[in-house]
């Protein structure tokens, strides 16, 4: 569960750019002076769409990797009932995603436009529709709660705590209450600074936490850890409070080309990653949202965890070197 963006990416010109003024290589949250740009984009570029959003991104990237049966993952999110989310379902349905969109007309479909110059990208996102996600609108109808029952692993991005804390506290808590695993993503360094209250009251639920070495740090900071060594992090973020006490928390924290340290049971263990040469780098958005994706969809599979981090460094692997967060026709992980 969590915001569904339609991804629009095109290749722009610095003209493009210096008119709303992007810098080339940013991410953003759109203003009142970018509202434009996306009607601009779409007429005057050619664009590529992708269902985009982090948790989608990620949910799209395990099915990548699962291949067969197809909509192995079920995705909940809020999209208007326009043009562009038409597009969003569409691009759900081609990816073998069962997404079942709460579908609003007070706001337009969320988006995120990707502004390519050579290999560098600027990002400006919508959020729109997707902060309209109302639990007794959607998530408690008899139909939608029954595919949450249904389900054995949940992941929810840590983003989607700007939207519906209650949404996110009533698949917790059921998770936990029948012993299935709950996933969740610290998502970004202001999650962690801003929204630590609604983080922190998820969090005695949370079976796998994910993140990266600067949200670990901001992370650590607002909790008081006293300390910026990730693997001391890692450590104090397995042992916050727990409600099910039948499993111990996993804690994941990637570091770019750095390796990635995991907390499981009583050890901490580094990963190296899939070294690259950066001359294939195309872009390193999506990288995250892919690296949860290959571990979920060895995790699904109830495979060991090193296994699972092997796959998610292999999908991350594969991310960085396409634009935005696709991804040939197969996966070739063994």
């Amino acid at each position: 569960m969590g915001n569904p963006l339609l991804d629009i990416c095109a290749v722009v010109d610095k003209d493009f750019l210096d008119k709303y003024s992007l810098k080339p290589n940013d991410q953003i949250l759109a203003e009142a002076k970018h509202k434009e740009l996306f009607e601009e984009l779409v007429k005057k570029f050619k664009v590529e769409y992708y269902a985009g959003g982090a948790t989608q991104n990620s949910i799209k990237i395990a099915q990548w990797m699962i291949q067969e049966p197809h909509k192995v993952g079920t995705f909940f999110g809020c999209i208007g009932k326009d043009k562009f989310g038409e597009i969003l379902k569409q691009k759900a349905e081609e990816v073998h995603v069962d997404a079942h969109y709460y579908e609003q007309d007070e706001e337009p479909t969320g988006t995120c436009a990707a502004c390519i110059t050579g290999d560098n990208r600027s990002l400006v996102a919508n959020l729109a529709a997707a902060n309209c996600y109302k639990k007794d609108k959607h998530l408690d109808l008899e139909e939608n709660w029954k595919l949450v029952e249904k389900a054995k692993v949940y992941y929810i991005a840590g983003f989607f705590l700007t939207v519906s804390l209650e949404s996110i506290l009533k698949v917790a808590k059921h998770a936990s209450e029948n012993n299935k695993l709950f996933c969740m993503n610290l998502s970004a360094p202001f999650i962690c600074q801003f929204f630590k209250d609604n983080l922190m009251q998820v969090m005695p639920y949370v079976d796998v936490l994910f993140g990266n070495e600067t949200e670990a740090a901001a992370f650590a900071k607002e909790q008081d850890f006293d300390t910026k060594d990730i693997k001391e992090i890692v450590r104090k973020a397995q042992a916050l409070p727990k409600d099910n006490k039948k499993r111990q928390r996993v804690v994941v924290i990637t570091q770019g080309k750095d390796e990635t340290v995991m907390a499981q049971s009583d050890k901490i263990e580094t990963f190296p990653v899939v070294k690259t040469d950066p001359k294939y780098i195309v872009d390193t958005n999506g990288a995250g949202d892919a690296f949860v994706g290959g571990f979920l969809s060895e995790l699904v599979q109830e495979k060991p965890l090193d296994q699972c981090v092997k796959a998610a460094h292999y999908a991350a692997n594969v991310i960085i070197q396409r634009a935005g967060c696709s991804f040939p026709e197969k996966p070739d992980f063994k």
